[in-house]
């Protein structure tokens, strides 16, 4: 394959303690490691640039090594390749049947595979400062959420073995301020019986819990409640497991809002926030996630299939024989198609064609989940184009579009 653009390729394998590469320059091939320290790295990057004059040098690395791809930014005579980790898994396991594998043969491998199918890479193009930073925070964020979850299921899990009637003093959510400070102050059936019952009222009252039917409700519950178990051993670790959980819940809640006000601030700054912030069902949390799933870069995907596909929403078909099987993609960045999957559930109710859309598969005996990654696969395609028209999406023209069209939805969706 002709790689003629650069004066030279290099190939990098990121390791905890040391960074292994393989340079390709001049016919020759240099071997070597590099310490695993942010001023190792920058110091051999910089001794490169000079050596090469600033000169364009790709680099290949696999994908989802965001340290070192943050790191190789910093120095912009580089231009980098991100490879799929299964892709090069695969790839090594075609020349390296045996299954041996270090660091010094997977750097080998990502060179050889720039070398001879560098028509199937693509360049990374760093998006712009406004992108990146909401990029990071919306993953920040399901981070966080999703560190919730494990601690909300654990505090579930903590409750229903010692003091299961919490949640009908309460409600299902654990992690909102009236079941955190209920529980700090009555972490067990014991310690809320022994309460006075003005006590638990004027409690309510003050988290905004006001309708006295269900204060009586909850007051007459805690006095005829029996204890799931008397085992002081029980009841004592589990006490001690939700003081632990609630104190973790507690500042995890406060930093999860403190990202979505970031991520507000980030998204109103956003040249292109017009464009989802007034989708159908997008909201305050669901439009930055899809803003960021686009990114500003237009060239990155040429095409709506190009998004179809990245995001794991087109399905794959596999064929041999007679025999033919569809499914969905295995290999793809999960938060991304779920930024899409949860979107466009909400579409449903919002919009029209997408509710005559959904109705139309049911009646075609799909599940819910296989609806909506199809509807996804059909707002991805109308999205695309608004993005790279930057021309907000408006309902009723695509409706007049339907109907123009003799789409099959057309009958189920008036002319507005």
């Amino acid at each position: 394959m002709n790689t003629s653009k650069y004066v030279a390729s290099l190939s990098l394998d990121w390791g905890d303690t040391a960074h292994a590469f393989v340079l390709a320059h001049g016919g020759s091939k240099e071997r070597g490691t590099i310490s695993a320290s942010a001023e190792a790295l920058h110091t051999w990057l910089d001794q490169l640039g000079e050596r090469f004059g600033g000169q364009p040098v790709s680099v290949v690395v696999e994908a989802g090594r965001n340290a070192v791809i943050h790191a190789l930014f910093e120095h912009p005579w580089l231009e980098i390749y991100p490879v799929h980790p299964a892709a090069s898994a695969r790839f090594r396991k075609a020349l390296i049947p045996s299954g041996a594998k270090d660091d010094a043969p997977d750097a080998e491998v990502l060179l050889t595979l720039f070398e001879h199918h560098r028509d199937r890479l693509r360049r990374l193009n760093r998006d712009s400062v406004q992108t990146r930073r909401l990029q990071l925070l919306v993953n920040a964020r399901r981070e966080a959420v999703n560190l919730r979850s494990l601690f909300t299921n654990q505090l579930r899990s903590t409750l229903k073995s010692h003091f299961p009637q919490f949640f009908d003093l309460i409600g299902d959510e654990v992690y909102t301020p009236l079941p955190l400070d209920f529980l700090n102050r009555w972490p067990s059936l014991a310690a809320v019986q022994a309460a006075r019952p003005s006590t638990l009222r004027r409690f309510y009252q003050t988290h905004n819990s006001r309708r006295p039917a269900l204060i009586e409700e909850r007051l007459a519950c805690i006095a005829t409640a029996r204890a799931l178990t008397t085992d002081a051993a029980v009841i004592d670790v589990a006490i001690a497991q939700t003081t632990l959980l609630v104190a973790q819940l507690r500042p995890l809640q406060t930093s999860i809002d403190d990202l979505e006000n970031r991520i507000a601030e980030a998204f109103a700054a956003h040249p292109d926030a017009a464009l989802f912030a007034q989708l159908p069902g997008a909201g305050p949390i669901l439009a930055p996630r899809l803003l960021a799933a686009f990114g500003s870069d237009r060239s990155r995907y040429p095409d709506p299939a190009s998004l179809q596909k990245y995001s794991g929403v087109a399905p794959i078909r596999e064929k041999s024989g007679r025999l033919m099987w569809v499914h969905w993609r295995w290999n793809c960045p999960k938060f991304l198609r779920q930024s899409f999957v949860e979107w466009v559930g909400q579409t449903v109710p919002r919009s029209i064609w997408a509710k005559a859309f959904y109705r139309q598969q049911q009646r075609a005996g799909k599940g819910h989940q296989a609806i909506l990654r199809a509807l996804a696969f059909k707002w991805i395609r109308i999205l695309w184009k608004c993005w790279q028209d930057h021309t907000p999406y408006n309902e009723s023209r695509y409706l007049i579009s339907l109907h123009k069209r003799c789409s099959p939805l057309a009958h189920s969706c008036p002319l507005p």
